[in-house]
């Protein structure tokens, strides 16, 4: 019981979130509506992390808009069934590893960033409506807050919904309504092949909106799966979730739906309130599917402004509060990354460009700290004419002309010269030229080189990117 009513907050937290995300796509309502209870039906058999839900999702549909405004709803679900083929085979590979990259800087800015664009996504909601959907609100959020106090036996997003639909019935309250939205199914989704010609053209229509909806899908997915993995303290299996999220998408294009991924407030709605195993997932997408065609008229009449009251919740869970009291004590360079991370992404309302900026400043960061621990020492034997220098620490791109200037050729000059690696590494072949440059450089001012205590790791890599270094 505990799974299926947290399966139901997730489902009406679904809702306008799902509708809102049709209209941006360019699509009827009833497409995402499709879509997404096929995806959870799908998903909570084939995902590798149980208690996440997917559905239609805002990034993916941000990027189906072009392909529908300039070709049509048929090539959307020839995309959306392409996009699910990548992602299988993406999974069937073992890709996931790749996430990896994204430091927990990253993630932490990928949540923060989507709990203000949940928030954000409320607002025209907020600032549209009169008096009577604030009273919904306010009273939504008394609600969901302080039912808890009283009892924890039904999840108090679902008692919220229940007690402001009868109420706005009963005093019959001037608000909007899902209704008004937009146009809901009336009939259960329908199996057919996108009616699109099979030709090398249609491929190339559709190929690169596919690889965009699949990598912003899996990005999305995979985020949202560490984020469960570290609220329940429990493994995921990132590759099965990969391959799991591909067949749904083609289950769903096939099915009249938009491709969609894991939707990270509503599966931490989810999971806030009990759903830990795939009974929450699957339950999310038959109460979707019953609510919009066995129920509809009652589903009709419930208030936006309740289902904005759960989002505002949503949004407020979402966002990792320990991280802004955090942002004093963390290195400084974890918090710009974090900080950079939530301004790309919320000013361009894209959710892979702001974790690609944030994974790449990571990157570029890390290359640099790293960097400056080399050290190099040395000592001069006046007697013996002989200059020995100690090098300590990684050689690579970032830090290779900084070992370059550390060698002084005019105070050797003349001189036999030792340079002890052995505390050393070298990584590319940019370390590599970067070692024969200076062995060069001291061998023009007239000195004898000798290199010792290269490991064997570094020695092997060496010989096999120049085959005849001067040592």
């Amino acid at each position: 019981m505990r799974e299926m009513l947290a399966g139901a907050v997730a489902t009406f937290a679904l809702i306008p979130e799902v509708i809102a995300f049709s209209f941006a796509a360019g699509v009827d309502p009833q497409v995402g509506l499709y879509s997404s209870f096929v995806i959870g039906i799908v998903i909570a058999f084939t995902g590798g992390r149980p208690a996440m839900i997917s559905a239609a999702a805002g990034s993916v549909a941000l990027v189906a808009a072009p392909l529908v405004h300039s070709h049509g709803l048929a090539y959307l679900l020839a995309a959306g069934i392409l996009s699910g083929l990548i992602q299988i085979v993406f999974g069937v590979l073992r890709l996931s590893v790749l996430m990896r990259f994204v430091s927990k800087s990253v993630r932490t800015g990928f949540v923060n960033a989507l709990a203000i664009l949940i928030f954000a996504a409320q607002m025209p909601h907020v600032i549209h409506g009169n008096w009577a959907s604030y009273a919904v609100l306010a009273a939504g959020l008394a609600i969901i807050y302080l039912a808890p106090k009283l009892t924890t036996a039904i999840p108090s997003p679902l008692i919220c919904i229940l007690v402001l639909t009868i109420a706005c019935v009963a005093l019959d309250l001037p608000v909007m309504t899902v209704a008004d939205l937009g146009k809901l199914p009336d009939s259960l989704p329908a199996f057919a092949w996108p009616q699109v010609p099979l030709a090398l053209e249609t491929l190339g229509i559709i190929a690169g909106p596919a690889l965009a909806f699949a990598m912003v899908g899996l990005l999305e997915s995979m985020m949202t799966a560490s984020v469960v993995d570290d609220q329940t303290g429990t493994p995921s299996s990132k590759d099965r979730e990969c391959a799991g999220l591909g067949i749904a998408n083609v289950a769903a294009s096939l099915f009249g739906g938009i491709a969609g991924c894991g939707m990270i407030g509503q599966t931490v709605s989810n999971v806030k309130y009990g759903g830990r195993g795939r009974l929450s997932t699957l339950f999310a997408g038959l109460l979707l599917l019953i609510l919009m065609v066995v129920l509809k008229p009652w589903v009709s009449q419930v208030p936006v402004a309740a289902l904005v009251a759960i989002m505002v919740m949503v949004s407020i869970d979402t966002f990792d509060w320990s991280s802004v009291r955090a942002l004093s004590v963390h290195p400084r360079m974890s918090s710009i990354v974090m900080l950079i991370t939530v301004l790309v992404t919320v000013s361009t309302s894209n959710l892979a460009l702001g974790v690609a900026v944030g994974v790449l400043l990571s990157g570029v960061f890390f290359a640099a700290k790293v960097a400056r621990l080399l050290t190099i020492e040395h000592r001069i034997d006046e007697v013996k004419q002989h200059v020995i220098y100690t090098v300590s620490g990684q050689i690579f791109f970032a830090s290779a002309d900084m070992f370059v200037d550390k060698f002084d050729m005019l105070e050797a000059e003349d001189k036999s010269v030792t340079i002890d690696v052995s505390q050393a590494h070298f990584w590319d072949i940019t370390a590599v030229a970067a070692l024969e440059k200076v062995v060069q450089r001291f061998r023009m001012h007239g000195s004898n080189v000798d290199v010792i205590g290269l490991n064997e790791a570094s020695s092997s890599f060496i010989d096999r990117v120049n085959p005849a270094p001067a040592r």
